[in-house]
């Protein structure tokens, strides 16, 4: 049994993997950088491939289950892992498939009738989890909040559902997306938010982790990608806060602000809700700060920075955002924004 890596500039080969992937209902991820195949007679009888650090589009021919293939295919992408120097591997695939990785090595984290996501490797959830909960400094049987923020950048808008959430808690805990794929660094947007909210004592700021809104998780965010595939990355991601971070951290209540622009954010809300009362936990919409009678949003912030109207932006940022956006690093971004038509 030979194992080839595809070409994947060859437009031919990579057709043939699509069409493959085709009688096992699965579509070709574009963002895969490393793909493996499996021939009989020529023909593509297995595959499996990997985008950095998430295996996905694994399939089988049914001819070659029970022959030891998964672990083939699955050591040789790891071991391809390994020299890029990735210790830590998620598989995005069927739930069908997951007695299949766990017979490999990998832990589940949590599935939908759709989709599962195992992991193996050096890091795991409940190691992420001890982390976060070694840096709150919470006592028992206190009422608990979460908010999840992008900040690109750090907006008035979200220093006041901050704000809103800190009245209404005992402790909260403010999780800043890590995924980096915004036109602002998560180096930068967690300080911004750290800065902008050290006036409330009852507030951490943390990173997201990989585990929240992430390419794991849900790559659709970064793609605004509206898909079949969507509304099954929005349950897995809210399933994995509700039952991991939530759960195992005492946490209530998620805050978030109503979503007057953005389709997928507003899908992903409504999709919270849904998965929360599963776990019995409560998610509060709160009403965005407007100014001028607009509900201020970081997506108007970058639109204002592309038209060069950096006095607007004034009144809808905080002012260690503003400074920020006024230093030669905000300026860099600002210039980047101009000439980009990227969504984030």
């Amino acid at each position: 049994m030979n194992i080839e890596t595809l070409n994947l500039n060859s437009n031919y080969q990579k057709n043939e993997l699509k069409n493959f992937l085709k009688k096992f209902d699965l579509n070709f991820d574009e963002t895969i950088d490393y793909s493996l195949v499996i021939r009989k007679d020529e023909e593509i009888v297995a595959t499996a491939s990997k985008s950095k650090n998430i295996i996905k589009c694994f399939a089988i021919d049914d001819s070659l289950r029970g022959e030891g293939v998964t672990n083939t295919l699955v050591t040789t992408l790891l071991n391809k892992s390994f020299d890029q120097g990735i210790f830590h591997t998620f598989v995005f695939t069927k739930p069908s498939n997951e007695d299949i990785f766990k017979g490999v090595g990998f832990k589940p984290i949590s599935k939908t009738d759709k989709v599962a996501l195992l992991e193996i490797g050096m890091n795991s959830i409940d190691k992420t989890i001890d982390k976060i909960k070694n840096q709150l400094n919470w006592s028992n049987n206190t009422n608990n909040g979460l908010l999840i923020m992008n900040c690109n950048p750090f907006t008035l808008g979200h220093q006041f559902l901050i704000e809103t959430a800190a009245k209404e808690m005992d402790n909260v805990l403010v999780l800043v997306v890590e995924e980096d794929k915004s036109s602002f660094p998560f180096s930068d947007r967690i300080e911004l938010v750290k800065e902008g909210t050290k006036h409330l004592k009852n507030v951490t700021v943390l990173p997201s982790t990989e585990y929240v809104i992430s390419s794991a998780t849900f790559p659709n965010y970064f793609l605004r990608k509206e898909d079949d595939s969507l509304i099954e990355f929005m349950k897995l991601d809210t399933k994995i806060t509700a039952e991991h971070f939530c759960k195992k951290l005492g946490i209530s209540t998620r805050f978030v602000g109503e979503e007057p622009y953005c389709d997928v954010t507003k899908k992903y809300n409504e999709t919270m809700i849904d998965t929360f009362k599963n776990f019995n936990l409560k998610v509060v919409i709160i009403p965005r700060k407007e100014m001028g009678h607009c509900a201020i949003s970081a997506s108007q912030v970058r639109a204002l920075l592309k038209a060069d109207k950096l006095d607007e932006v004034r009144n809808l940022v905080p002012n260690c955002t503003f400074e920020y956006l006024t230093s030669e690093k905000g300026k860099e971004i600002t210039e980047r924004i101009k000439n980009s038509n990227s969504v984030h």
